[in-house]
């Protein structure tokens, strides 16, 4: 019985699989992991602004062709939704990160 749990599946099974997915569908998984990686790029463990970034160039790219493409509307909105609150969370790193780096430019100048 366990080797018919893990039996791979055959050619012609995967090209039945393939023959059902669509490009929208790859797209939206394709999305939704760029969405979970751009937000764990600005987590300071693993700050990576340059990814977080492309997360967000991807989305904006891509949301127009999903819509154009016949994908559910409020799918669309969804994924609008989580770029624009990934693009507020890249500002903010953007911010914190230059603040770090130049912290006398936040203060006052006082030599006067």
């Amino acid at each position: 019985m366990a080797d018919e749990e893990q039996r791979l599946p055959t050619e012609e099974e995967l090209r039945e699989a393939l023959g059902k997915v669509g490009v929208a569908d790859v797209l939206l998984n394709a999305l939704t992991a760029a969405v979970s990686l751009g937000f764990h790029r600005l987590t300071p463990e693993a700050r990576d602004l340059g990814q977080a970034r492309l997360a967000v160039e991807a989305l904006r790219a891509l949301e127009p062709v999903l819509r154009e493409g016949g994908v559910d509307e409020q799918v669309v909105r969804d994924l609008e939704q989580a770029r624009a609150n990934l693009q507020l969370a890249y500002a903010k790193a953007v911010s914190e990160s230059a603040a770090a780096q130049s912290p006398e430019s936040a203060e006052p100048d006082t030599s006067e």
